[in-house]
């Protein structure tokens, strides 16, 4: 391919279209205007030799060849820009920039919140995309080709093409109907046992034996699992008006007692602790509005710690 004959404003355009999934968005991004984002679409598409971004419902699905090379072009542009202004610092404040993530239902609930306040007071510029993390290996795929920027979650696959930093840990608590609740007594192991649990499962529920189980049967006990819900912001108003309790993180559960009449307490068993990671690649260290980013959510894991 002979760079000469290629126009850098096609992958200024490509990337807008990554981002954007939408031509009219995507040429608002940028500055064009619509049908001259559809000219740049036409000549990537002769270019890379594949369609790229597909119709899908109002928007546009990108290609496999157009995700693989979302990760190289990226990079590419983000170096082009650092070449083109190196002594100009970071300033948040008037920054425009888009950065994605993929998030755990936790991570929705917990951590991004305080990353959207923080980016409104101080970085009013810097769009966020936060996409699901479903399915950990896939979104770690993702990190490594540039398709995102950081993991938030917990329970994330190690990786050694990136950097994990820990934000907090998190810790176990029940919730119960907040009428069925006696708060001066203290749950027992067996109450708990005997109970109907409601359980959280993002796979839908597997029946496979977690780790309460398997402290349970330390004691000789036994849970009955008698509904498994696949988002965990239907476990509190499933629990409330009913006779079930449900063992989650604190932090979640404490952010539905004034949506859901629900009271929390304290498990009798002693349930190991689970981290918070935000994982990232090293290109971060290249990248002065990720840097910034990271250290933003750093700060916000901080308000968050006990």
């Amino acid at each position: 391919m002979n760079l000469a004959a290629i126009d850098l404003n096609l992958l200024v355009a490509f990337e807008a279209l990554m981002e954007e999934r939408h031509v009219t968005r995507a040429a608002e991004r940028i500055g064009l205007a619509q049908p001259s984002m559809s000219s740049a679409l036409r000549r990537l598409r002769a270019l890379f030799a594949d369609e790229l971004f597909l119709r899908a419902g109002a928007g546009m699905q990108p290609t496999e060849k157009a995700l693989a090379l979302a990760g190289p072009i990226g990079e590419a542009l983000r170096q082009i820009r650092s070449a083109l202004v190196p002594d100009q610092g970071f300033d948040p404040a008037i920054a425009r920039r888009r950065i994605t993530i993929a998030a755990t239902d936790y991570g929705d609930l917990v951590v991004v919140p305080e990353l959207t306040r923080l980016l409104r007071i101080e970085a009013p510029g810097i769009d966020l995309a936060v996409r699901p993390l479903t399915d950990a290996t896939v979104a770690l795929a993702k990190l490594e080709r540039g398709e995102l920027d950081a993991l938030i979650g917990g329970h994330l696959p190690e990786s050694p093409r990136c950097v994990r930093h820990r934000l907090f840990e998190e810790r176990f608590v029940c919730v119960r109907d907040t009428a069925r609740t006696n708060r001066s007594e203290r749950l027992s192991l067996e109450d708990y046992a005997t109970l109907p649990h409601a359980l959280f499962s993002a796979a839908g529920g597997d029946g496979l034996p977690s780790v309460i189980d398997a402290l349970l049967a330390r004691h000789g006990l036994k849970r009955r699992v008698a509904v498994t819900l696949a988002h965990v912001v239907a476990v509190p108003f499933a629990v409330a008006g009913t006779d079930l309790i449900a063992t989650m993180s604190e932090r979640v559960a404490r952010r539905f007692t004034h949506l859901a009449d629900i009271a929390v307490v304290a498990p009798p068993i002693d349930i190991p602790a689970f981290a918070i990671d935000l994982i990232h690649t090293s290109r971060a260290a290249q990248d002065p509005a990720l840097r910034w980013f990271l250290d933003a959510a750093d700060r916000c894991a901080g308000r968050l710690r006990y």
